[in-house]
């Protein structure tokens, strides 16, 4: 085969599938051209998940994108005339009160992001869908924009290739494999393929199962894997003979059986007059790697689809018979059924974004089709834009660490999230029991002993709380409540909170090595971070001071909070939140490669540690470890100082900054000098405290914000509470939006503080909130929106000890920042009243204050 030369500006592996072809469509809609898209298959796809995808849609989820792309997809889908919207329930079975929580949960996170999902009877369940047994199920959730995208998403991914084609802006390669990439000084430069090598600067990745492969090729990997989805059919059923219908009656989701069950409409529609059932497995999923799919031609049916073997499905299909007898009355259609490969992720979200690694690579990963449509909106929206209109952080690829890209982790994290696709319902703070002690602080087995409860988050175990705190629980009784509630009390431990009072009274010592540090340097070092930085943190900067500062978008969107330590003219260091360093180190790195500049970004995570120590007794409790005293005074280490000094001759590195509100010092020092801190430290009788007290209950006291939860890029600097009161004279990212922002008469809206008035629920349960919960006009029972069509939700909420409040962190409409107005949130399904603290920034402690009342 005579070998050709082409180029184009896009070239899109895995053209046929979904999110291959929602990704064309959005980037012609967006004004690109010259794309070129090729897949291992036909195309549409022959071979992927979207040749035999269930294709149902419900929009049930937790979160703001995946409800967004859901809802954006089904309108997509509806309006291209492929859509049935016939509804669907989700039950929970007698007994099941687990379910029946987590129904009532979703409804408050569909009202929270703009999803119309409600709780409905039993009778009502099955009067819309009356092959259920009523007397089975307690209650049921109702979505009625649940429905099937009809015949087959399959011929909506033709058909939007077929209108790319005609546009003159796609060109089509089926049945031709990428196989390789051209990368060159960290960039895309173009796609070999067994017909040709096509030059290009942008690759999107659409590749579905095989993703991990083509990710291979640029020497990645992307924390997804294939995993079998038994997919069952009985029949015949002719229910709906002569109806045309592709379906008769709604979607049925039995998640406590990790099932579900749709009719296939009339006998001579696409799937032909039966009924399908399809499960998740619980106990043993079954994953593959990608390098272990068969090849078309040695498949039986196809490489995404393989035997299924009837023990894996004999007991929860006994039990789904218990639900809907006709699985039992009608015939088991053994040559139809198959298991249907999906993709699971590492943390539960989709690989969606640039490679950090290798620029104009991107990825658009582990995508189910009720989200194709809106995923290639983002896709296309990120290309073309550097931004997506809500935060995508969720799912951005950069959100991975090294460690959390190593085979084993990927096995371990997704072989966990599989036996959770539907049951048992997943909690605010649910850990992982695998992928778990890669990264710990040199005194980790110290904290053990002490009884600590771990968590973790990058890799890093952090500890909440310690078993050898719990005395003082009869210290602090009267003020440290008892969580009543299951659901409230889990992953908690409430000697956090006794923790969280002994602070504010004498001194105690939090693990913060989980912060994620970067050393800036380079001739342009300076300069990089002066532009990319909101506050001023380079010019006549002093070398020694620390900074906080924020990274915005081009639309003055907060990208990132941090802060910066300059510690030479062209010297920087970044401390970072665990979960985001990755991701903004990226971004730094993105940065200075499209400015040309000069500067390395150097990962020295592994390198520092960080203890916490605060209190009001923080300062005279080191000045007893501290070979100079009197240089931790007041007049000679300000606040926001940064410098280095000796405890009992160990180096560290005193950062005088507090996020819990109390005086004391973010000490760094070289990991190797943990150990030894950490006991003299014990020694003196400094308290370790679990880091709930740091992110969470005093944060929350002292009204300080938190990264991807309430700082957000659909939300500038000013809405945050967190402008400075005047723009620096440097130029910097953001700075043409955020001064036009601060022209404004108001801000369109504000991140208030509230307060929840009445805890107590209707069964006189006391509750402890967490997660994003709706905020309510009590006067029309409508949640907020304003005036660019933003929800109002909770973006933290957690129970203040020194207050004895719970406190939430939400964005309001202009015309509800006041000080005083009562509201309403939205938990389980029930109304709490709330009251606004504060608008913008404001402290509900005073350490000080509090003190001298006392």
């Amino acid at each position: 085969m005579a070998q050709f030369q082409k180029s184009a500006d896009v070239v899109i592996i895995g053209l046929g599938g979904i999110v291959g072809a929602s990704v064309a469509h959005h980037l012609i809609e967006r004004g690109w051209e010259n794309i070129i898209g090729i897949d291992k298959s036909g195309i549409p796809t022959d071979i992927g998940s979207t040749g035999h995808a269930s294709d149902f849609c419900f929009n049930t989820m937790h979160d703001q994108m995946t409800i967004f792309t859901t809802k954006y997809s089904i309108d997509f889908f509806e309006k291209r005339g492929r859509y049935a919207r016939i509804g669907g329930i989700e039950v929970a079975r007698k007994g099941d009160d687990e379910r029946m929580l987590e129904l009532e949960r979703r409804v408050t996170s569909g009202r929270a992001f703009g999803s119309r999902v409600e709780m409905i009877t039993a009778k009502k369940a099955k009067e819309l869908m009356p092959l259920v047994e009523e007397d089975q199920i307690q209650g049921a959730l109702w979505d009625p924009d649940a429905g099937l995208v009809i015949p087959r998403s399959q011929v909506v991914a033709g058909e939007m290739i077929r209108d790319a084609e005609e546009t003159g802006k796609l060109q089509i390669m089926p049945n031709t494999p990428c196989t390789g990439l051209d990368i060159a000084d960290g960039k895309i430069k173009g796609v070999h393929t067994p017909r040709g090598y096509i030059e290009t600067s942008k690759v999107v990745v659409c590749a579905g199962l095989w993703g991990r492969l083509i990710a291979e090729m640029a020497g990645e990997d992307l924390p997804v894997m294939p995993v079998d989805h038994p997919l069952t059919f009985f029949g015949p059923y002719n229910e709906f003979e002569g109806t045309g219908k592709e379906i008769g009656f709604p979607l049925l989701r039995d998640q406590g059986n990790s099932a579900y069950l749709r009719d296939t409409g009339d006998p001579k529609s696409t799937e032909g007059g039966q009924i399908e059932w399809g499960y998740y497995e619980e106990k043993e999923p079954r994953l593959v790697h990608p390098r272990d799919l068969l090849e078309k031609e040695q498949a039986r049916l196809s490489p995404s689809q393989r035997d299924l073997d009837m023990e894996q499905i004999i007991e929860p299909l006994e039990r789904a018979m218990e639900l809907t007898p006709v699985l039992g009355e009608l015939g088991y259609n053994e040559k139809h059924s198959f298991n249907g490969l999906l993709q699971v992720t590492a943390d539960g979200g989709p690989s969606i974004g640039e490679s950090p690694d290798v620029r104009g690579l991107w990825y658009g990963v582990s995508v189910w089709v009720k989200d194709g449509p809106g995923t290639g909106k983002i896709i296309a929206d990120w290309m073309t834009d550097g931004r997506t209109h809500i935060d995508h952080a969720s799912i951005d690829y950069a959100r991975y660490y090294p460690i959390q890209k190593s085979e084993k982790f990927i096995q371990d994290r997704c072989f966990e999230s599989a036996f959770k696709i539907y049951n048992p319902p997943v909690h605010n703070r649910e850990p992982y029991s695998k992928g778990r002690n890669l990264r710990s602080a040199p005194y980790y087995l110290r904290e053990k002993e002490l009884g600590g409860y771990f968590m973790e988050i990058a890799g890093w175990e952090r500890a909440h709380g310690y078993a050898s705190n719990e005395p003082l629980l009869e210290k602090y009784a009267d003020r440290v409540p008892e969580r009543l509630h299951e659901w409230d009390n889990r992953h908690f431990w409430r000697v956090s909170n006794a923790e969280h009072l002994e602070l504010s009274e004498n001194v105690g010592m939090v693990n913060l090595s989980h912060f994620a540090i970067y050393d800036i340097t380079g001739r342009d070092a300076a300069t990089l971070m002066e532009y990319v930085s909101s506050s001023k943190v380079a010019g006549d900067t002093a070398v020694g001071k620390g900074v906080y500062t924020n990274f915005l978008d081009d639309q003055g969107g907060v990208m990132a909070d941090l802060t910066l330590l300059r510690l030479g003219e062209n010297r920087f260091q970044m401390i970072d939140g665990g979960d985001a360093g990755n991701r903004d180190a990226t971004y730094l790195r993105r940065m200075t490669q499209d400015k040309g500049w000069d500067v390395f970004v150097e990962d020295r995570t592994d390198h520092y540690g960080c203890i916490g120590v605060w209190g009001p007794n923080a300062r005279e409790t080191l000045k007893k470890l501290a070979d100079d005293p009197a240089g931790l005074d007041p007049e000679n280490f300000a606040f926001g100082a940064c410098k280095d000094f000796t405890l009992r001759g160990v180096p560290v590195k005193g950062f005088r900054i507090s996020y819990v509100g109390e005086q004391g010092w973010e000490l760094h020092f070289s990991m190797s000098y943990g150990l030894a801190l950490w006991d003299m430290f014990r020694e003196v009788g400094i308290t370790p405290v679990g880091v709930e007290t740091y992110a969470n209950s005093r944060r929350l006291e002292k009204s300080l914000r938190l990264q991807n939860a309430d700082l957000l890029t659909e939300y500038n600097l000013l809405e945050a509470g967190l402008a400075r009161p005047k723009v620096k004279a440097a130029d910097f990212r953001g700075k043409e939006a955020n001064l036009k922002q601060r022209d404004l008469a108001h801000q369109v809206a504000m991140l208030c503080t509230l307060t929840v008035t009445d805890n107590v629920d209707q069964d006189g349960v006391a509750r402890f909130m967490m997660g994003n919960c709706p905020i309510v006009d009590p006067k029309t029972n409508e949640v907020l929106i304003d005036a660019q069509g933003r929800r109002s939700y909770t973006t933290s909420l957690a129970y203040g000890p020194s207050i004895g409040k719970n406190i939430a962190l939400g964005y309001l409409p202009q015309d509800y920042c006041e000080e005083g107005r009562a509201l309403e949130i939205e938990y389980f399904n029930q109304k709490f009243p709330v009251q606004v603290e504060a608008v913008g920034m404001k402290a509900l402690y005073d350490p000080t204050n509090a003190r001298m009342k006392s």
